[in-house]
C-alpha cells in the first residue's frame, strides 16, 4: 500500500529550514544554530541555491537573523525548563526541529507544535521517512484557521494544562495578522498560568530599518506580496510595548536585533550578522 502524499508546506516555512541548513553549511563557525534537519525534511532539488531568495552572499544578513531568533528561543526554553515550566507551544511551528534537535530539553517537558493540518501531516510523513519518529512528548496539533478553529481549544485538547506556567512562541507571524488578530492572539495569552512567557515577532516599519538592509526587506516585502501572503502589520518597538500593555500585561520586554549581536555574532572571522527589520516581543504572565 502507498503513502498518500500530501501537500508541501508554505514558501516561508521552507525558505526558513533552507537557511538555517545554508547557515551551517556556507557560514563560518562557530554556527549559532546547527539545524539541517529542515534541509532534509525538505529535499530540496539540485541547484536549490539559484534561486533567487537563496543566493548566499544576498540572503546572508536574512539568514543570521533567521538563526539568532531561533537560537535565543531555544536559550530561552531551555533556562525556563530548569525553573520548572513543562510546556512549550509553537504557534505557526513549520518546519520547527527543536523537539528532533535538543532533545535532552524537548524530553523533559510537553511540546506542542500547532499549525496548519496538511503542513503538519507533511511534516509527520518526513520526519518519519527521515527517521524520526514521533515521540509521546511531542504533541501536532493541526488548527484550520480557514474554518475558524479556535488554537486555543485545539491545544487544551492535546494535553496542554493551562494551570501550568509554558512558554508560547509566535515567530514570523504577526506581519500576516490584522492589528484586530494580534490584539485576539496577545488577549489569549492573558489565559496563560501565571509564570508563563509569550514571545512574539514583529516586522519594523520600513524607515526604522536600517539603511543597508532596506533593499532586501522591500524585497522580501515585494515577494510576499507577489505569493499572495502580503506584509500587513507593522510596529515600532513603543508601539508594540504599548500595545501589549493596554492588552493588560505588566511585565513587556523589547529584544532588538542589535541585541542579537553581541551574545551570538562577537568575534566573527566572517563578520556574519543579523539584519534590522524583525524584533522580539517577550510578555511574562
Amino acid at each position: 500500500m502507498t503513502t498518500k502524499s500530501v501537500e508541501t508546506p508554505d514558501s516561508t516555512a521552507v525558505r526558513v529550514a533552507l537557511w538555517r541548513a545554508m547557515h551551517v553549511q556556507i557560514d563560518a563557525p562557530p554556527h549559532v544554530l546547527n539545524d539541517e534537519i529542515g534541509f532534509k525534511l525538505v529535499s530540496p532539488p539540485e541547484g536549490w541555491r539559484d534561486r533567487p531568495d537563496m543566493h548566499p552572499q544576498g540572503t546572508a544578513p536574512f539568514r543570521a537573523s533567521i538563526v539568532a531568533r531561533a537560537r535565543f528561543i531555544e536559550d530561552l526554553v531551555a533556562e525556563q525548563v530548569n525553573h520548572g515550566v513543562t510546556q512549550y507551544v509553537i504557534l505557526g511551528a513549520g518546519l520547527d526541529t527543536f523537539a528532533q534537535r535538543r532533545p535532552e530539553v524537548a524530553s523533559k517537558i510537553k511540546v506542542f507544535e500547532i499549525d496548519k493540518p496538511d503542513t503538519q501531516a507533511w511534516k509527520r510523513q518526513r520526519l518519519i521517512e527521515t527517521g524520526h519518529p514521533i515521540p509521546e512528548w511531542l504533541r501536532f496539533v493541526p488548527v484550520d484557521f480557514e474554518l475558524g478553529d479556535s488554537w486555543w481549544d485545539r491545544l487544551i485538547v492535546a494535553g496542554f494544562d493551562p494551570k501550568k506556567p509554558a512558554i508560547v512562541t509566535s515567530i514570523g507571524v504577526s506581519m500576516y495578522l490584522t492589528m484586530d488578530a494580534i490584539k485576539d492572539t496577545l488577549r489569549q495569552m492573558l489565559k496563560l498560568a501565571p509564570g508563563s512567557k509569550f514571545i512574539m515577532t514583529f516586522l519594523l516599519p520600513l524607515d526604522l530599518v536600517a539603511p543597508e538592509d532596506r533593499f532586501g526587506y522591500e524585497r522580501s516585502m515585494k515577494g510576499a506580496q507577489i505569493s499572495g501572503t502580503p506584509f500587513i502589520s507593522f510596529f515600532s518597538p513603543e508601539e508594540m510595548l504599548n500595545l501589549a500593555r493596554s492588552i493588560g500585561f505588566q511585565k513587556v520586554e523589547h529584544l532588538s536585533t542589535a541585541d542579537m549581536v553581541p551574545r551570538y555574532f562577537a568575534n566573527r572571522s566572517d563578520g556574519l550578522k543579523p539584519s534590522t527589520g524583525e524584533e522580539l516581543l517577550i510578555a511574562t504572565i
